[in-house]
């Protein structure tokens, strides 16, 4: 398991790819396979073959994740600045601390 700078309910900036420069919220994310999953983006059609389920089939909507390295961390959303994400070791504990400001992120 790798252990993801990114975490549930950030707002990120999509960095590559066809989705490039849209912004949304972590919905989930997979850290076995290094994949994010953003709200309302990367929805992709599925075609089902009929069963006893689903007598009809037809098509279902599937969420599509993103490879952490395709994705930013937005530090300020007025300016929409984005940073990557260090660490910072203090008495309280480990928190995230985003590297462009040096300013700790929640």
């Amino acid at each position: 398991m790798n252990t993801l700078r990114i975490k549930k309910n950030d707002l990120v900036k999509i960095i590559a790819g066809s989705h490039k420069g849209k912004t949304g919220k972590v919905e989930r994310i997979s850290s076995r396979d290094g994949v994010v999953y953003i709200e309302k983006i990367g929805m992709i059609k599925r075609h089902v073959k009929p069963s006893q389920v689903n007598p009809r089939g037809g098509t279902k909507e599937i969420h599509k994740g993103f490879p952490v390295s395709n994705v930013v961390l937005i530090v300020d959303e007025a300016k929409g600045t984005t940073s990557r994400v260090a660490y910072k070791v203090t008495a309280t504990g480990k928190t995230r601390v985003a590297k462009a400001t040096k300013k700790e992120v929640k």
